[in-house]
């Protein structure tokens, strides 16, 4: 981990397209300006915690679903359909 001292309107730059900049400081609490190209997600931790615990979740059931509907023990097959004889035409 990289630790960085700031003062406020101090930024630091990640990648040259993510500048993380010190707005405010009151007490324990630190307020961050974020800067970034649309297309990177930035999320606080306790909800990307969140999110993928319920990715995790989400896909539990599906997997459950999907063993519900696969059938482990083979399935019969139908019996063969006996051809027809071929019918003579009447003139």
């Amino acid at each position: 981990m990289l630790y960085l001292t700031r003062k406020i309107g101090e930024s630091v730059i990640i990648n040259d397209n993510v500048e993380i900049t010190v707005i405010e400081v009151r007490g324990k609490s630190i307020k961050l300006g974020f800067t970034f190209p649309p297309e990177i997600s930035v999320l606080r931790r306790e909800i990307y915690e969140r999110i993928q615990e319920e990715n995790r979740a989400a896909a539990a059931s599906v997997e459950g679903v999907s063993e519900i509907l696969s059938p482990s023990a083979p399935v019969a097959k139908s019996a063969p359909v006996a051809k027809s004889a071929p019918v003579a035409k009447s003139d």
